[in-house]
């Protein structure tokens, strides 16, 4: 059974789209995976379906699920939530994290190739579980609102045969 995916603003994000989970799921392997952990919306949607013209559809994304995601103070770029936790150490370029003297030693240019460390397997497992999680959630919910239907059709039937009885023994 198919759900109607409305333009709702009570609907839960993860029903405003036929797609939402699998873009969120998305989202998450992309940025927890690259090497730098924050990018520009246009930055996120090469990495994410490779086409820059995504931008706008990406940053909806990012915005209605701050559960997972983060955009920067000037709200240009967005990042996982997750990632943000860790300090930035990682260095791009070799591929690891640089301790905290490597790093106090390094010059303005070598630090602009310093992000932070992206996440385990197991961490990104995690992101995706609980994703799905409120996906199936809001599935329920959806589900949970609409229980007066079956009540209604039983009430329907019945109020329709009492009126087929009582017609039937007005004319008979």
């Amino acid at each position: 059974m198919q759900l109607p995916f409305k333009k709702d603003r009570a609907l839960s994000p993860y029903l405003s789209d036929p797609h939402r989970l699998a873009d969120v799921i998305a989202a998450i392997q992309a940025m927890a995976t690259y090497g730098y952990y924050k990018l520009t919306f246009e930055g996120w949607a090469d990495r994410i379906s490779a086409d820059v013209s995504q931008a706008a559809k990406w940053q909806k994304v990012f915005l209605d699920h701050p559960e997972f995601f983060r955009l920067d103070s000037a709200r240009e770029r967005a990042s996982l939530v997750w990632r943000r936790q860790f300090p930035k150490r990682y260095d791009t370029r070799a591929g690891r994290e640089v301790s905290r003297e490597d790093f106090d030693a390094m010059d303005a240019a070598q630090r602009e190739r310093v992000s932070r460390v992206p996440l385990e397997a197991s961490d990104i497992k995690m992101l995706v579980d609980t994703a799905v999680n409120l996906h199936s959630r809001a599935l329920e919910h959806q589900k949970d609102k609409r229980w007066w239907i079956p009540l209604a059709s039983a009430a329907g039937g019945l109020i329709g045969s009492i009126i087929g009885a009582v017609v039937r023994h007005l004319f008979s």
